[in-house]
C-alpha cells in the first residue's frame, strides 16, 4: 500500500469512541435517509481526495464498491478504513441485520476500494471460523467502538479483510 493511501490514524476520535454516545454522528436524527446521506458523503469524498467534513471530518473513510448479490448492479458505500498493522479491514454498526455490502462481498469478493485519491481493485475476504475468532478477539480488545456495538447484539460483527491489488 502506498504511503499516501495509508492513513495515519484510523481509530475513532475521543468524542465518538463509544457506540452509544448520543453525540456520535450515527446517533443523530436526520431527515436524510441513509442513501441520500451516503450520496453526499461519496460526492464530497471524491471531490476532496478522500476527505470529508462535518461529523466525519477526522475519520479515515474509504469507498467500497460491490456488486449486488441479488441485482448484479454496482453499489458504493462509505465505510471507516480500519487497520490491524498493515491489514486493512472493514466492519459495520448496523443494528437490524448485516449490511448489504456484507452480503454482496460474500457473493462476489471482487471489489473496488477508494482510499484518499487512490482507486484499487481488491479482494474482500469475509472472516469465518478460527480466523474470525482470532481477529474478532483483537478487534474487540483494540476498537472500543466495535466492542461497544458488539455488546449490544448477539449477532457477531461482520469482519472483512480487504487485499488491494493495485491502484489506478
Amino acid at each position: 500500500m502506498t504511503e499516501a493511501a495509508r492513513p495515519t490514524d484510523a481509530a475513532p476520535t475521543a468524542e465518538t469512541s463509544r457506540y452509544d454516545d448520543p453525540d456520535a454522528p450515527w446517533n443523530q436524527h436526520t431527515e436524510d435517509v441513509p442513501a441520500v446521506w451516503n450520496t453526499e458523503v461519496i460526492r464530497e469524498f471524491r471531490a476532496n481526495g478522500g476527505r470529508v467534513g462535518g461529523a466525519y471530518a477526522d475519520a479515515t473513510l474509504l469507498l467500497l464498491t460491490t456488486t449486488g448479490a441479488k441485482t448484479g448492479k454496482r453499489h458504493v458505500v462509505p465505510l471507516a478504513a480500519l487497520y490491524r498493522g498493515e491489514t486493512l479491514y472493514i466492519s459495520s454498526l448496523v443494528d437490524d441485520g448485516y449490511p448489504s455490502w456484507y452480503h454482496n462481498v460474500r457473493a462476489d469478493p471482487a471489489v473496488i476500494v477508494e482510499l484518499g485519491d487512490h482507486v484499487h481493485h481488491a479482494t474482500a475476504r469475509v472472516l469465518t471460523g478460527a480466523a474470525y475468532d482470532e481477529f474478532a478477539a483483537w478487534v474487540l480488545a483494540n476498537n472500543p467502538l466495535l466492542a461497544d456495538f458488539q455488546a449490544t447484539t448477539e449477532r457477531p460483527i461482520p469482519l472483512v479483510i480487504l487485499t488491494l491489488a493495485g491502484s489506478r
